[in-house]
């Protein structure tokens, strides 16, 4: 799963939101670190729809303006626990097999400066 897409999953898991609140969700989620564009939101949102990840909870006016207000589906659910799973083990993994490096590079301490062999 592309991380956009998780986090967009992980911004609708405690409520539904609108097009913007989601935007600031992600931002807020990842640090700063993923800022999605209006454009490049609504493709993604139609996407997942199209999966069956999401759903549209209901549609308002809000400033003679119509938006859509998001929900994740129980599919989207699904995914977001299982993507949640999936990196959890592989963070395992690799904190597993990075343990016996940092053992290997604390073990061997160098020597200090001007001491003899």
């Amino acid at each position: 799963m592309q991380e956009p897409t998780l986090l967009l999953l992980a911004a609708l898991a405690a409520e539904p939101k609108h097009g913007y609140a989601l935007i600031q969700e992600v931002d807020t989620i990842s640090a700063g670190r993923v800022r999605l564009r209006v454009g490049t939101l609504y493709s993604a949102l139609d996407r997942l729809q199209r999966e069956g990840l999401i759903r549209v909870e209901r549609e308002e006016v809000v400033d003679g303006r119509a938006r859509k207000v998001y929900a994740l589906a129980d599919q989207g659910h699904d995914a977001l626990a299982a993507e949640t799973r999936r990196l959890r083990a592989l963070l395992a993994a690799v904190e597993q097999s990075a343990r016996p490096r940092e053992r290997a590079s604390k073990a061997v301490s160098p020597r200090p400066r001007g001491a003899l062999a």
